[in-house]
């Protein structure tokens, strides 16, 4: 008799290096949602060479007009606030002398950002443009005019304000995203000051003299703030997560690829989209994947693809406009995680004998099994039994236009429970399993339907004497088909949530099944 074989042992978590980059993220935590949309423009990249991505996106110039306003609320949250200046200057009055002038701090009280726009920056990043902006300020002042000295406060207004920033985008070598300021051409070419307290009426006269060179003062300044925004966010991409434990098994791991690819019509997100065990990184095996996705996308993308892409979606009627949102999901995300829970044991489970419904063509009582093993019947009349079921190797998932494939290897062991709680092993068997599946979104979950196509069975081991492997076959394809996968379609239409960044939902999302990967087509919207 072959000896009994076991599910494999759950892995022990550890201290393996990869997974210190994993941290869980604390519930309520929320980023606002222009942060949200940066963090998704900023990981515009390519592939490294010999590393495939899980995940590819491509974002267009709607998705650019969608985050114009975030960008603006960035813009205005970097400049709103009190910010150093220490101007001072000096300027020449003839008859009352020389007037000194000293402003150590100003305050944006007001930035109106009228005519704006976003665009890509070709190789660099993202630009943003705005012209006929107004801005507000107020600061304390002190002067000196011969022997006089004074103090109080003044009110700029800034007219017809342009402001030209680019942020070029990257990463840091260790898959996270980095950012810095490309170039910064602020001016603001109408300034009106109002003085007040002290001798105002006498500065107010004396305030064309000083406008000039407070002006490019103040448009050197405007460039500066948004360079020191700019650090502040480098800083704390720093310490961005590039991994996030899912539950105490698994983690993904979605990190960049490489340095970022921009066009002037698009930016291209690839992303890692790989699966690892929590504690210890355990690479998988790799499954020969091609680099490239290699067959046609639904849409006309602005990507190089090795074979035309047609313009009409697979449904009826063409397209009316690009969406904002583009996203493909190789197989090989599912395949790593379907590794990963294999390789941390968590792909098994007992079943006992109230588990099942009344109704499923077999029980687990040894009086059930006695048309698929007599001796079993005979040798521990009508007693309760349990069986363990494991995966003996990872599941496989392939996608195809039509389906989602799936293989299950599966073991199975049952046990006979004696009256003193003992469980005593009767039979080994090998359970394999051909299913397909068709995926549905929805703006919040991911759904789905599964049909079961194909059921293999096989003796390993037994020591009740020979099992009816055949019938059993026959009636746990009837089990399944009446009982199983109803009932798991009934899950599965309820689906599961989507990772939706706080802040943002989807509009009108629709989903392609293409050969090796998924294709998600999306609008965005702010959540109210």
């Amino acid at each position: 008799m072959a000896p009994t074989a076991g599910p494999p042992a759950a892995m022990a978590p550890g201290t393996g290096g990869h997974a210190s980059r994993c941290q869980r993220r604390p519930q309520g935590t929320q980023r606002p949602a222009w942060l949200c949309l940066l963090l998704l423009l900023l990981t515009a990249c390519v592939p490294t060479a010999g590393i495939n991505p899980g995940i590819k996106a491509w974002l267009t110039r709607r998705t650019l007009e969608f985050g114009r306003r975030f960008g603006l609320e960035l813009l205005q949250s970097l400049l709103q606030k009190e910010h150093e200046l220490n101007l001072s200057g000096s300027h020449r009055i003839p008859l009352l002398g020389t007037l000194s002038y000293d402003v150590p701090r100003i305050h944006i009280q007001e930035l109106q950002l009228n005519d704006s726009s976003l665009d890509f920056a070709e190789d660099v990043g993202v630009k943003l443009r705005v012209q006929r902006g107004r801005l507000r300020l107020s600061a304390d002042w002190g002067a000196r005019l011969g022997a006089l000295q004074d103090k109080g406060s003044v009110e700029l207004l800034v007219g017809d304000l342009a402001v030209l920033t680019v942020l070029g985008v990257g990463d840091d070598g260790g898959g996270r995203p980095r950012v810095w300021s490309a170039s910064c051409d602020a001016r603001g070419t109408d300034l009106n000051m109002q003085f007040r307290h002290g001798y105002s009426w006498l500065y107010n006269l004396l305030a064309p003299l000083v406008q000039s060179p407070l002006r490019q003062e103040l448009n050197r300044k405007l460039c500066s703030e948004l360079r020191r925004g700019v650090h502040r966010l480098e800083a704390a991409l720093k310490h961005m997560d590039v991994s996030t434990q899912l539950d105490p098994f698994a983690a993904i791991d979605y990190s960049l690829l490489g340095p970022p690819t921009i066009g002037a019509e698009h930016g291209d997100v690839a992303l890692k989209g790989e699966f690892f065990t929590v504690g210890k990184f355990q690479q998988r095996p790799s499954l020969g994947l091609p680099m490239a996705l290699p067959v046609p996308l639904p849409v006309a993308l602005p990507v190089a693809l090795p074979v035309p892409l047609p313009t009409a979606l697979p449904t009826a009627g063409a397209v009316p406009q690009e969406p904002m949102l583009l996203l493909a999901v190789t197989e090989q995300v599912a395949n790593s995680a379907a590794f990963t829970y294999f390789m941390a044991g968590a792909l098994r489970r007992r079943i006992s004998s109230n588990m099942l419904l009344k109704q499923f063509p077999i029980q687990l009582r040894t009086k059930s099994m006695k048309l698929l093993s007599p001796q079993l019947q005979e040798r521990y009349p009508d007693q309760p039994m349990e069986l363990e079921l494991w995966a003996r190797q990872p599941p496989l998932l392939s996608c195809h236009p039509h389906a989602l494939h799936g293989i299950l290897f599966g073991s199975a062991e049952a046990f006979v429970v004696l009256p003193n709680a003992t469980r005593v092993p009767a039979f080994l068997l090998n359970i394999d399993a051909n299913v397909t599946g068709k995926p549905r979104i929805t703006r919040t979950r991911l759904g789905g339907t599964v049909k079961l196509t194909g059921l293999s069975v096989t003796q390993v081991a037994s020591q009740v004497g020979p099992v009816e492997v055949k019938r059993l076959e026959t009636l746990l394809k009837f089990g399944l088909g009446l009982f199983g996968v109803p009932w798991a379609n009934k899950r599965l239409q309820a689906g599961i949530p989507l990772p939706i960044p706080p802040g943002l939902s989807l509009l009108d999302p629709q989903l392609w099944l293409q050969e090796g990967f998924v294709l998600i087509s999306t609008d965005l919207q702010d959540k109210p």
